[in-house]
């Protein structure tokens, strides 16, 4: 949809909204820039994310804004570290590896060398049981086959199927009547589904962890781990303390970032390669060559076409679409190029009012063949490996590697290293040691999903199913 409208309107362009308001699309990168370092502060959260986030998850960082936010993301800040997570590599390889184990057995149980593995079911595995152990020292043993009761949760707002009307009505009148959402709908309830579930293990693990440490148990543990931080932020005396309720709220959080997002992107890469086997060759060839599992630093910089096929899914296809905020006061946003107005005149800047919604499209935004060339829309890998590879225009944009799939400024996704690093640990792992095809061979067709969360689906089935063919790779 974005799409479209950039080629018909140009890189500034406005959409109407609710009740006769009007958002304005950004897809310039000097505006977008200079929107993401006002963020927080110039651009806030809309009233609707705001009763969202809350009710679902707290008043933790996601909910969080100006002097607040940068508060509690200061006292995190050391837990996403290089240190610490060169330090949680081996919790990424355990993770990849017992996945590999279960998958062995599922072939052998096969018979016939191949079968069919639901793999977006494993990918939100491996990241729970990863995310549990290295955040919050517990292993949630999903990959063992233990239920767990968010998991639940988190499975229904995926698998959600695409909105009816009368739930389209209600974001759209929620948009400008926030309560709204506080009424008994069904979407409600699962909010609240949502938020009592992750508050449930949330606190479970953090009484036991503060019972350990009011004990001696463990003090050898990492002090930056992310729930031992947590921990010192709620009895610091100075400007970081933490109370509890952030507390609870910032592990809520955590919890469904580590399992929802970094697990979209590891089945979207699986769908890449098994639509192009010739890639899948090439990867496998340099993981092979390169010999034994990589350690952090090696994963950064030694295996260059593994970061392009990691980047490439990161372009392709982010965990989080679009970026919407509202202006906290009146805004002049320069442009990189001058835009004709409605009006017929030519424009270098635009005016932004007070009350404005925004709107950064930015998995439109990634796929732009003004930004990104005219292959913008194909899975190359390669584009990160020429010479001049990223266009100019693309180069302008500037988010984490010319992406804005971890967004930028001062809301820049914390654990943009963790998740990278988490992806290439276990895409190495699965590609070093099996072989990926689409279920129904080349003409199987994909698309993301419509629910709360996009996974990605089969266009045509319910639900949120990821199926391909796998088998050992035999070398």
């Amino acid at each position: 949809m974005y799409e479209a409208w950039a080629e018909e309107y140009g890189v500034v362009y406005q959409v109407p909204s609710t009740l006769g308001q009007r958002r304005i699309v950004l897809c310039d990168p000097r505006a977008i820039a200079h929107f993401y370092a006002r963020e927080t502060w110039t651009y806030v959260q809309t009233p609707l994310s705001k009763a969202f986030i809350e009710r679902g998850f707290g008043r933790g960082l996601l909910w969080s804004q100006g002097e607040s936010h940068r508060r509690q993301r200061k006292s995190l800040t050391p837990a996403f570290s290089n240190a610490a997570i060169r330090k949680l590599t081996s919790v990424f390889y355990d993770s990849a590896y017992k996945a590999k184990g279960a998958w062995e057995a599922l072939l052998e149980a096969s018979g016939d060398g191949g079968t069919i593995i639901e793999v977006q079911n494993w990918m939100n595995h491996i990241s729970l049981d990863t995310i549990g152990i290295a955040g919050f020292s517990h292993d949630f043993g999903s990959l063992d086959g233990k239920p767990a009761s968010v998991t639940e949760v988190f499975d229904t707002f995926g698998n959600s199927s695409a909105p009816s009307t009368i739930n389209v009505m209600f974001v759209l009148l929620a948009q400008t009547f926030p309560v709204i959402i506080r009424l008994p709908t069904a979407r409600s309830k699962l909010i609240k589904r949502l938020n009592i579930s992750m508050g449930e293990i949330s606190g479970v693990l953090l009484e036991r962890t503060r019972k350990e440490k009011e004990l001696g148990v463990g003090e050898g543990k990492e002090e930056n781990s992310l729930i031992g931080l947590l921990i010192k932020a709620e009895s610091e005396d100075a400007e970081l303390r933490l109370s509890h309720e952030e507390v609870l709220a910032q592990m809520k959080v955590l919890l469904l970032a580590g399992y929802e997002t970094t697990s979209i992107s590891l089945t979207w890469a699986l769908i890449e390669l098994a639509k192009s086997p010739d890639m899948q060759t090439k990867l496998r060839e340099e993981l092979l060559a390169f010999g034994s599992d990589p350690t952090y630093d090696q994963l950064s910089s030694n295996l260059p076409y593994l970061d392009a096929v990691v980047h490439e899914t990161l372009r392709l296809h982010p965990p989080v679409p679009e970026f919407t905020r509202v202006a906290a006061e009146d805004d002049v946003i320069p442009l990189s190029e001058p835009v004709r107005t409605a009006a017929g005149q030519t424009v270098s800047s635009i005016s932004i009012a007070k009350g404005t919604l925004l709107a950064i499209p930015i998995a439109s935004i990634n796929r732009s063949t003004a930004i990104w060339g005219p292959d913008a829309k194909a899975f190359r890998p390669e584009r990160w490996l020429e010479e001049d590879g990223i266009p100019k225009k693309a180069q302008e944009v500037q988010g984490h590697r010319h992406l804005l799939t971890f967004v930028d400024g001062p809301r820049t996704c914390l654990g943009k290293g963790f998740a990278v690093a988490e992806f290439k640990t276990v895409l190495l792992v699965l590609v070093k040691h099996f072989v990926f095809e689409l279920r129904d061979g080349p003409d199987t067709k994909m698309e993301m999903g419509r629910g709360l969360l996009p996974r990605p689906r089969v266009i045509g089935e319910e639900g949120t199913k990821v199926p391909l063919r796998v088998r050992r790779f035999e070398g």
